[in-house]
């Protein structure tokens, strides 16, 4: 019996038997592919068991929290197995998070142990036990099997990027996780070797496990300090079949002279998404990588909900995000929860059995996003075709008000990246008096010689938008910021944004 009285039987679809299949038939296979170290399915398992057995002699019962303050790494995806065959639940904080965010984490949760390799540069733990992985695997007992565990067991709980406020906790039970394993589509063939560019505390690698052994496939991760240079390396050295990572990174990486003489014979798709994919960008990579793209929709809260496949033309990978994947439903709704014909914008709702089950211990936010009959309401705005594509016009809290019209950034940003001096841009408001809002556009330059004057953007905009889509304002920057999933930095970007309209309103000394 466990500690809620139910009786829980070994879950004949859980991590412990896509386990125990892997070690019958592959477990010389590598499974992650972390600098020097590579550790096989065999070794994962067994290393699991150690920590697994530290983590119980810690007092950990199923139902726990264990919390993983670690970077990508093979030390991650084995406490991650160890805390999941005590049927605990995993969460993880990127260490690349703020201080405050960590602690709102940490207190969200009250885990029973955190895993860090850095524990002087934790926040208060509470009642948490603190321990390096190298002290979990310093013990010599091992855990044998796993503990049962039920379909319905929360299993994993990931944080949403706090874009919009404080990281909510969208947590998911073991079903939800065997669903998205078998809905994969063409990112998953038998024996992939992946890029894995994005942090493990992300959805796409906490909530991909048992995919990952379904197929029995490598995780390939770069180095902690991402560079385009080293993304190249890795995908010629370790000859990886599917390319993945945010639109940033392949950007830049299909900016690379070396690109040209790269042997990238293996691979056999890229994927992108987690933010918009400029149609340039898809061309670029399609030419560049000379491999099939695909684009995903997905977000913390349905991680497996929208893609296109590998023969669909380019102007339909270029302007959309493709078709729902697995039992994925989908509605465009208006304000007043009206559903939408085929070609009308409004707001994404999502329906999926392997979507979250709720915000951790946040039941105010949940009945807020998720209705009870289990349709999400994304916080993205889009329209369905009538072969049910769907096109992302924007995030509605992206969305700004510049005299009583609305502006959406995404219907900017195409225009400004069709300009031959600009490489990259992107466009945020920020409150000035009478107007309500101004659109700021941050664009890194391309080409020699200054960039262009704000006046010139404007006039170029305006011969293709809406003349009061055209920013208002345009700062020239290095590079884009992004935050701790590389995505670009929206929040920070909004701060600039506030100064840079401030000091077009200061004064000049002089007048």
């Amino acid at each position: 019996m466990s500690g809620d009285g139910r009786r829980r039987f070994p879950d004949p679809n859980g991590l412990h038997a896509c386990f125990d299949a892997v070690l019958r038939e592959a477990p010389g296979a590598e499974a992650v592919v972390d600098g020097e170290l590579r550790l096989t399915f065999g070794a994962w398992w067994r290393r699991s068991g150690i920590a697994a057995a530290a983590l119980s002699g810690l007092g950990v019962r199923a139902g726990d929290v264990v919390c993983l303050v670690l970077p990508s790494s093979a030390d991650f995806a084995v406490c991650y197995v160890a805390a999941m065959r005590l049927n605990a639940i995993v969460t993880a904080a990127n260490p690349r998070l703020g201080p405050d965010e960590i602690a709102h984490i940490i207190g969200r949760t009250s885990p029973a142990v955190i895993v860090t390799d850095a524990p002087g540069s934790l926040p208060p733990a509470g009642a948490a036990a603190v321990r390096s992985p190298a002290e979990l695997l310093e013990g010599g007992a091992e855990m044998a099997g796993a503990a049962p565990s039920s379909p319905a067991d929360p299993a994993v709980i990931v944080w949403t990027t706090g874009t919009t406020g404080r990281p909510k906790g969208a947590w998911f039970d073991h079903r939800s996780l065997q669903i998205m394993a078998r809905e994969m589509g063409p990112l998953s063939r038998p024996g992939d070797r992946k890029l894995m560019p994005v942090p493990f505390a992300h959805a796409a690698f906490m909530t991909r496990v048992h995919d990952q052994l379904i197929h029995r496939s490598a995780l390939v991760l770069t180095p902690r300090e991402w560079t385009a240079r080293g993304m190249l390396d890795l995908l010629v050295r370790e000859r990886v079949t599917v390319g993945q990572g945010v639109p940033t990174q392949w950007e830049k990486l299909v900016a690379l002279e070396e690109l040209a003489g790269a042997d990238l014979s293996r691979l056999r798709l890229v994927s992108t998404g987690a933010g918009r994919v400029p149609p340039s960008l898809v061309r670029a990579m399609r030419e560049r990588l000379g491999c099939p793209v695909v684009v995903r929709y997905a977000s913390t809260e349905v991680p497996l909900c929208f893609g296109t496949d590998l023969d669909d033309p380019v102007e339909l990978v270029a302007s959309t995000v493709g078709r729902a994947l697995g039992g994925v439903r989908a509605e465009i709704r208006a304000g007043d929860g009206t559903r939408l014909g085929p070609g009308v914008t409004g707001r994404v709702y999502l329906r999926s059995r392997g979507s979250m089950r709720g915000y951790w211990r946040e039941p105010g936010p949940t009945a807020e996003t998720m209705a009870p009959d289990g349709w999400i309401a994304s916080s993205d705005l889009g329209s369905l075709d009538a072969a049910g594509n769907l096109t992302i016009v924007g995030r509605a809290d992206d969305a700004y008000i510049r005299g009583g019209y609305n502006v959406h950034p995404s219907e900017v940003e195409p225009v400004l990246l069709a300009h031959p001096r600009i490489q990259r841009a992107t466009v945020v408001g920020a409150p000035a008096p009478v107007i309500g809002e101004l659109g700021v556009a941050f664009a890194v330059p391309a080409g020699a010689g200054p960039p262009p004057e704000t006046a010139e953007i404007r006039a170029w905009c305006r011969g293709r938008i809406a003349d009061y889509k055209a920013p208002d304002i345009v700062v020239w920057l290095d590079d884009l910021p992004v935050n701790a999933t590389y995505k670009i930095d929206r929040t920070e970007l909004r701060r600039r944004a506030e100064d840079a309209v401030a000091r077009q309103r200061r004064p000049h000394p002089r007048d």
